[in-house]
């Protein structure tokens, strides 16, 4: 599963690529992130509790933990309270996250064109960039599970007890303050965890017995590293809860509160116009309006929505790496396969009564990590542009979409008509 040190030319290749993606991406969320100056669709939620954070006069918003709020208070602080300020940290995390599918790539396939690829396919979804506009907090989750996923595999290409180590800390760290931003990223830790088991268990199975991963850590180690540093990190999270002039939280009712979080989290709740099931969400069936309204005299819509092209043909990558994985042992396809699973499987054991669309963002990255993973295993000779012709398709919708995923001034109030293609979107 580790592969040999890639050359210096190939580095410099890496770093200028995640360097121009980086700035393309954070261009392309920060354009015009102001509109509208006015809180959208769960805005309403957290930038609200984000000011009572600021103000430390209790708990507020308890059904989620406090970073994401955080965050969004330290937006606030920097810039105003304005729609920029309260968004502007997510276009940050929107810009690590596309990093996290750049580097989970590269980590899984060493070469650079598939991790370019990642990424574009990536930024197209349609909901990495809503996401990367809206002061929420699955945005900032799925930067840090997306960092905890990459330094795990990074860790698995360690080839020292120290350097392991350190890597698997870093892993830890990132999944605690995902866990601290919203309780969905704690799957993954168990996603990072099972890596750790598979890679160990085949260890000396290899030929000579070369290690197959983790080097110079034993399994146990390895996994107390992982969940102890996850678990110090969260905690440490909550820190400011504990200066709250009202209710502030103590060591002696730190799990009753965490008892009041995982009520109000599995409390039934009254219908809503635009909740769905888990098994729609890969089919795009439907969306969320998070803004149609006239803004500033204009219309304008934002619409979270799954690009087709990416959601429709990520399902076919995903079959192919199964295949691949199945056919040709090739187990970077299968833990491309499994990340998409894993994400979206969760959804089916958690005790949620309603959910969104807006569960599937990163199982939808993970769609893009699987894409580019096919294209690369299977785009060979007559075939070797086709990752190239599917990501042109994919920013052609990306564009043709783009109005009402950036609530650009629309012409009259069913102009939206024209970007529905299903009957089953609103």
């Amino acid at each position: 599963m580790r592969r040999p040190a890639p050359s210096a030319a190939t580095l410099r290749h890496l770093w200028l690529a995640a360097l121009l993606l980086a700035i393309i991406a954070q261009a392309l969320f920060l354009y015009r992130v102001g509109v509208p100056n006015q809180p959208v669709f769960d805005e309403v939620h957290y930038v609200k509790a984000a000011r009572i954070l600021g103000e430390m006069t209790g708990p507020a918003n308890i059904e989620h933990p406090l970073l994401g709020k955080m965050i969004i208070l330290a937006g606030i602080k920097l810039f105003g309270n304005t729609g920029f300020g309260w968004r502007f940290f997510s276009t940050l995390a929107g810009t690590g996250t596309m990093l996290g599918v750049f580097a989970i790539t590269w980590l899984l396939t060493g070469r650079v064109r598939p991790s370019v690829m990642a990424a574009i396919f990536a930024l197209t979804n349609f909901l990495l960039f809503v996401q990367a506009r809206i002061a929420m907090l699955d945005g900032f989750m799925a930067a840090l599970v997306m960092g905890g996923l990459a330094a795990t595999l990074w860790a698995m290409h360690g080839t020292r007890r120290g350097e392991t180590l350190a890597r698997l800390v870093l892993a830890g760290a990132f999944f605690g303050l995902g866990v601290g931003t919203k309780w969905a990223a704690l799957p993954f830790i168990g996603m990072a965890g099972l890596l750790v088991i598979v890679a160990k268990a085949a260890q000396g199975k290899a030929r000579g017995g070369a290690p197959a991963g983790f080097a110079g850590i034993g399994m146990a180690a390895a996994l107390a590293v992982l969940g102890s540093v996850s678990a110090l990190v969260y905690v440490a999270t909550f820190a400011p809860a504990f200066f709250y002039s009202a209710e502030p939280l103590t060591a002696a009712n730190f799990i009753a509160f965490h008892e009041r979080m995982y009520a109000q989290q599995t409390q039934v709740l009254p219908p809503h116009p635009y909740q769905s099931v888990w098994w729609s969400w890969p089919l795009d069936l439907r969306p969320v309006w998070y803004l149609y309204e006239p803004v500033d005299g204009v219309q304008r819509g934002i619409l979270l929505v799954g690009n087709p092209v990416i959601l429709w043909g990520g399902l076919l990558a995903v079959a192919a790496c199964l295949y691949g994985w199945w056919k040709h042992g090739t187990h970077e396809l299968g833990i491309a396969a499994l990340l998409w699973l894993g994400s979206i499987g969760m959804w089916v054991v958690i005790p949620k009564k309603i959910g969104f669309f807006y569960y599937y963002y990163l199982p939808s990255l993970f769609l893009c990590v699987a894409l580019a993973l096919a294209f690369a295993h299977f785009g060979q000779k007559r075939f070797r542009h086709a990752d190239l012709v599917f990501g042109g398709i994919s920013l052609a919708v990306f564009a043709y979409f783009f109005p009402i995923l950036s609530a650009a001034a629309l012409p009259e109030p069913q102009a939206f008509q024209r970007w529905m293609l299903l009957s089953t979107w609103p």
